[in-house]
């Protein structure tokens, strides 16, 4: 019989978001799939995990995931978690997600953190229907997504890294117009977590008149 394969989610800042199942299933499975063994092995140690850890990542995932499929048939269970939030959003899993349906694989995928959800419930912007994005693309392709996404009703749910939010906010102002609703919300369940709502003008005065760090979530609507 073949194993189970879970998709864990880990904390994207406070420790105590870690849910008691996502500890037993890593104490339970007989491996656990992470992005960077040193980030993880930091996350299991608090936990009083010892399971071994292999690197799955964007660089190896092709390559790993016909060995990991192989392992599951032979009966193994296997847990795959990323540095932070719920595997396949934005980070490696889908890959494997694909393999495993194909192999009729049994998956199950733990309800937990995530920093989209958050963001989108404090920005006061419509959620009763929205579009994840992720990632805008690095460069090409980007102001062709830009155009598709200034059309959509919808509010939209972006991620961005520091050094790229000033040039990304600008980009929102020039494809989606001046009366833009945007939502900042960074460093999620952590220490110094933040969040700045208001107009793209207003939004990209505040980000320029201070550094911001850590990963950025945007949540944008350009209908209301």
């Amino acid at each position: 019989m073949s194993g189970i394969l879970y998709f864990v989610p880990t904390p994207v800042g406070n420790l105590e978001d870690m849910t008691f199942r996502a500890v037993n299933v890593l104490k339970e499975v007989d491996y656990i799939l992470c992005e960077d063994t040193r980030t993880s092995g930091v996350l299991l140690k608090h936990f009083e995990i010892s399971k071994p850890l292999k690197s799955y990542h964007l660089h190896n995932e092709h390559q790993a995931t016909e060995k990991v499929i192989t392992d599951l048939k032979n009966g193994q269970n296997i847990a795959i978690i990323t540095d932070a939030g719920t595997p396949g959003i934005s980070d490696p899993g889908y890959l494997l997600a694909k393999a495993g349906a194909g192999n009729n694989i049994d998956m199950i995928c733990l309800p937990g953190a995530t920093a989209l959800i958050p963001a989108l419930v404090v920005s006061g912007l419509p959620n009763n229907e929205f579009l994840f994005a992720g990632f805008l693309p690095q460069k090409k392709g980007r102001q062709t997504k830009l155009k598709q996404l200034a059309e959509e009703k919808k509010t939209i749910v972006l991620y961005e890294s520091p050094h790229k939010i000033n040039t990304t906010l600008e980009q929102i102002k020039e494809f989606f117009g001046e009366e833009t609703k945007v939502s900042l919300s960074r460093e999620i369940s952590k220490k110094f977590e933040e969040t700045k709502r208001g107009t793209i003008n207003e939004l990209i005065e505040f980000s320029k008149s201070k550094t911001l760090k850590g990963e950025i979530v945007l949540i944008v609507n350009n209908s209301i």
